[in-house]
């Protein structure tokens, strides 16, 4: 195996210009070692004459793939010229858009890209064999951003008493570009004993892995969901919004495998069968990566975003992934009553104008003299008839205090409705009682 990755630059340039040899190209020459004219290797091919740049490198940009364009351009051939850039690694969106201009409008000296992934299977056809080693997955993709605005006003749309979008401050916002890589595949695969078939596996898989510190790993759950999403250039998204995009760390092969066992491990199953002899036996069955085929690899960032508004000292956030409107929650400090962390679906949380918090019902009262909602965190309490009521502040517990000593007394009574309906049962009881005794 020549590993390209261990390969000095000139014996770069070497293994390519043997590889189009291998390929039927003529007159492949490797240049003379001198200054770069960005014609490492010439070629032709029937009449075409190709000047082609090698880059031993991870990453080629655009400025490479201009310079190759102007050595085609320049090349003394009285036939067709075109450029072609070569490289171990990968091409930048850039460096692909700009040769994607050139074919598309017609330009009389295109320029070829050809990656680490197109070297290898170009050497496979011809039987040699190259390989590109531990050449990192580069990706200029991602899914959008969307308005982290709208995420954060539509979670409090679903909160009580919350504050209309128009009054909610813009939130701070940070953006995380998370490397994954989308896999659709097949799997087939047959269990037989001599009593038969026992098992069968015939299924196609979505499933999304993300780059981890140990290795490829399955996504969280949600992100299968978003991926449908056309994705946007990941340039223009951070010169929008900012944010880091990590790394991959891994190369396509070793996604390519990770894909692979996390299928045979999700689709392994236990076969309870009955054999000739009548006898009960159990077999595990599990595809072998053989058994699954990969119809699509395609890396992608998906974005994490962290965004929050501040309302009178209180926090609330998100932290989602996402896709454009498509979001995937993984914490919810908008819908969390700050009083307990209560959280989830199901329940019921209100905001208080009064704080600022978004409480839980546990945690939410109604304030005795206006009838708005107060949470019991910032609320002044005291006692009408034995029962606690809860106000704003003291002036408003002042306030109502007048009120309840002008109040007769089956109203005050009615600031405690089961204290009230307990004596009025007791004097009932009681009335009952002595005209029982009378009867006797």
């Amino acid at each position: 195996m020549t590993l390209l990755d261990d390969l000095s630059g000139h014996e770069f340039e070497d293994a390519v210009a043997s590889l189009f040899r291998a390929h039927g190209y003529e007159d492949v020459a490797v240049a003379a070692r001198v200054a770069d004219e960005g014609r490492d290797v010439t070629m032709r091919d029937g009449d075409a004459a190709y000047v082609v740049e090698c880059k031993h490198t991870d990453t080629v940009s655009r400025p490479t793939v201009q310079k190759t364009h102007s050595a085609a351009a320049t090349y003394d051939h009285d036939g067709p010229t075109r450029g072609m850039v070569v490289t171990s690694g990968r091409f930048t969106g850039p460096a692909e858009t700009y040769a994607d201009e050139l074919r598309d409008s017609g330009d009389p000296h295109p320029v070829e890209l050809v990656d680490g992934d197109d070297l290898r299977e170009l050497s496979e056809a011809v039987g040699m064999d190259l390989y590109n080693g531990r050449i990192e997955i580069l990706c200029e993709e991602t899914l959008p951003v969307g308005e982290p605005a709208l995420a954060v006003a539509e979670a409090f749309e679903t909160v009580a008493n919350a504050p209309p979008r128009a009054e909610l401050p813009a939130p701070e916002t940070s953006v995380v570009y998370r490397p994954v890589v989308d896999v659709e595949a097949v799997t087939r695969a047959t269990f037989e004993t001599s009593v038969g078939v026992i098992h069968r596996i015939d299924r196609r898989d979505h499933l999304v892995l993300e780059a981890d510190r140990e290795g490829p790993e399955p996504a969280p759950e949600g992100v299968v969901e978003l991926v449908g999403v056309d994705p946007v250039d990941l340039g223009r998204e951070r010169d929008r919004h900012g944010g880091e995009a990590r790394r991959f760390g891994a190369t396509e092969a070793e996604y390519r495998e990770a894909a692979k066992e996390t299928l045979c491990s999700a689709l392994e199953t236990t076969v309870t069968y009955t054999g000739d002899n009548n006898v009960t036996y159990r077999r595990e069955c599990r595809p072998s990566p053989d058994d699954v085929e990969l119809h699509r690899v395609r890396p992608l960032y998906v974005p994490r975003v962290e965004a929050s508004v501040e309302l009178s000292g209180y926090e609330h956030g998100l932290a989602y992934d996402a896709a454009g409107p498509r979001r995937a929650i993984r914490r919810d400090a908008v819908r969390r009553c700050v009083h307990c962390g209560a959280s989830g679906e199901g329940e019921t949380y209100t905001y208080c104008e009064n704080c600022g918090s978004v409480s839980c019902e546990a945690h939410t009262e109604t304030e005795r003299l206006t009838g708005e909602v107060v949470c019991t965190g910032c609320s002044v309490t005291a006692e009408f008839f034995y029962a606690e009521k809860h106000f704003f502040d003291e002036s408003n517990a002042a306030a109502f205090r007048e009120e309840y000593e002008a109040m007769p007394p089956h109203r005050k009574a009615m600031e405690n409705p089961k204290l009230a309906a307990a004596a009025a049962l007791a004097v009932v009881l009681v009335v009952l009682l002595v005209v029982a005794v009378a009867a006797l």
